[in-house]
């Protein structure tokens, strides 16, 4: 993939520098706009989530940019419940008639179908990659009643303190969770792991105390570092974060840990494929729109710009790297 910059404040050309784009592939992609309204009538974005959160707005930026290129209103729907396998299910089982399709991480489209054995849905059956939307990637912080300030210090403590030691994460059975299981694999230790419903309990636990150390995303954990109520050690990206360039990656710190979670919009095995052509390059034509990134930026997201065959591959290397470490946990909800 090819990196590139854009014209804004010094901070922000920074960040877009390392930020992923499509090869010239998808810049192709990005010259030819549609040249009739999607058939079938609008479009929905179904989201497995509650509306303001990250992937809420993600949809809704997506949205307004996808309808002048479409031709069609463009809604975001969300459905929320069962940790987002309620959407995952429903989108599949609505059959033609409509456009519909969703925005997925990999909580939905990875984790569950490994770990429930009736999910109700196959993600490689039921589903179609379209393009990769935003990237994130994770950090570990601990509280100010964990005498560490760096990563290279943090391993000593955690020998010192197993009886006392355990990482918080936003979900069970989230990317987070099983981040936390490969540093402890990396670092050699037993590190119990305690599941919260969601990340305001997590981070209040934290602040309070309660629990040493915690990972979620940086989006989530970085307000509260930039307070001085947690400290980030490190961060799961393979570049530091312009926003916190004092805090090293992980490989920098010594261990050979890099993840990073997506948000990549799918459409339904069923939706006619020309449709689904359609809808893939407007999607691509809008990822590559500086004025949509820069509002994905200024909403503490990262855009990324990719061509269906180019989600396809990054979807399936991600596959390689989680899918054994879920196995390996044994996890089952």
């Amino acid at each position: 993939m090819t990196r590139t910059s854009f014209p804004a404040s010094s901070l922000r050309r920074r960040m877009w520098l390392q930020w992923s784009l499509a090869s010239a592939g998808a810049f192709a992609l990005t010259a030819r706009a549609s040249t009739s309204p999607l058939d079938g009538g609008p479009l929905r974005i179904v989201v497995p989530y509650p509306a303001g959160g990250s992937s809420d707005r993600a949809a809704r930026l997506l949205a307004e940019a996808l309808g002048p290129r479409l031709g069609v209103p463009v809604i975001v729907d969300n459905r929320v419940g069962a940790g987002g396998r309620l959407a995952a299910q429903q989108v599949h089982r609505e059959g033609p008639g409509q456009n519909v399709v969703m925005l997925a991480n990999p909580a939905v489209m990875l984790v569950a179908p490994l770990v429930f054995s009736e999910g109700g849905y196959d993600p490689d059956k039921d589903y179609v990659a379209l393009s990769e939307i935003t990237r994130y990637a994770f950090g570990v912080a601990v509280s100010s009643g964990v005498p560490v300030k760096e990563f290279a210090h943090l391993h000593a403590w955690m020998v010192a303190n197993q009886d006392k030691l355990a990482a918080g994460v936003p979900a069970t059975g989230s990317l987070p969770h099983f981040f936390a299981l490969m540093l402890a694999e990396q670092l050699g230790l037993k590190l119990p792991v305690v599941g919260y419903r969601g990340s305001a309990p997590l981070l209040n636990d934290l602040m309070g105390g309660h629990v040493p150390l915690a990972i979620d995303t940086l989006e989530t954990l970085e307000p509260l570092h930039k307070a001085g109520k947690l400290r980030i050690l490190a961060i799961s990206d393979d570049q530091r974060s312009p926003r916190l360039p004092a805090v090293p990656t992980f490989k920098e710190a010594g261990l050979p840990l890099s993840a990073l979670a997506w948000n990549v919009l799918y459409a339904p095995a069923w939706l006619p494929v020309a449709r689904v052509r359609q809808i893939a390059e407007a999607t691509t034509q809008a990822m590559a729109d500086k004025e949509l990134q820069a509002r994905f930026v200024t909403a503490d997201m990262v855009p990324v710009v990719s061509t269906r065959e180019q989600t396809v591959k990054m979807l399936a290397a991600y596959r390689a790297q989680w899918a054994p470490v879920v196995r390996r946990s044994g996890f089952r909800p």
